[in-house]
């Protein structure tokens, strides 16, 4: 059985916001980012990608992700 993550605040490029420091609602780390300590993985761009672990989205902005650490 897979381990589902819920990262809080969507963490995808589908809206506005230019820089993080201007979020201003609270967003989980990317576990991909933080095992391998970038900023470059997103779960959606919109259209150009989304994240391999990227499952599903659930109400208001948590994403579904099954990013596990080896």
């Amino acid at each position: 059985m897979k381990k589902y993550l819920k990262l809080k605040g969507a963490n995808m490029d589908i809206n506005l916001v230019s820089h993080p420091k201007d979020i201003h609602w609270e967003q989980d780390k990317c576990p991909w980012n933080i095992a391998e300590s970038t900023k470059k993985h997103r779960c959606a761009v919109k259209n150009i990608s989304i994240c391999k672990y990227f499952k599903s989205i659930n109400y208001p902005d948590i994403v579904i992700c099954t990013y596990k650490k080896k």
